[in-house]
């Protein structure tokens, strides 16, 4: 990452100019952010969706290994580290 420049030694057209880049930077990363929130949206509703499905056909939303899951993630455990059998 650059470092911010000493604004005492730019000019007053080295200034304009990085305002002008720093707010198109801005509106760049505003728009892709933008975008990732509509696809996290419409993600999010598919998911929905089909667990309203599952439900409707009365197959269970959760099951056992999600149960058993949680359990690991609360108990601080990792993928990496299985639950003990038993």
């Amino acid at each position: 990452m650059d470092t911010f420049p000493d604004l005492g030694a730019l000019s007053d057209q080295e200034l304009k100019d990085l305002i002008e880049e720093l707010t198109a930077e801005e509106r760049d990363v505003s728009y892709r952010r933008r975008l990732l929130h509509g696809k996290i949206d419409i993600l999010r509703a598919e998911l929905v969706n089909r667990l309203r499905t599952k439900h409707e056909s009365g197959e269970p939303i959760i099951t056992g290994a999600d149960v058993r899951q949680l359990t690991e993630i609360l108990g601080g455990r990792s993928d990496a580290e299985p639950a003990p059998e038993g």
